[in-house]
């Protein structure tokens, strides 16, 4: 796959968890400016960016189910 010099690959990207929390959360609500779009994707790491994701849908799942529960009793 062919990078634009200067391109970090995904590997050698540096990004902190909390960011990458951050950028996941603001993702999930739907607000984003484009600006901190392109500065997350220059930053932060693929692999961070989907593990967060994945845990931040499987947790919104498990809370939606544990809602409708504490409803239905």
């Amino acid at each position: 796959m062919n990078q634009p010099l200067g391109t970090p690959s995904p590997r050698q990207r540096k990004g902190s968890w909390l960011r990458t929390v951050q950028a996941v959360a603001w993702s999930f609500v739907g607000i984003r400016k484009n600006s901190d779009y392109q500065e997350d994707t220059a930053k932060l790491n693929i692999f961070h960016i989907l593990a967060v994701g994945l845990a931040g849908a499987v947790l919104f799942v498990l809370g939606l189910i544990a809602l409708v529960h504490w409803v239905v009793q």
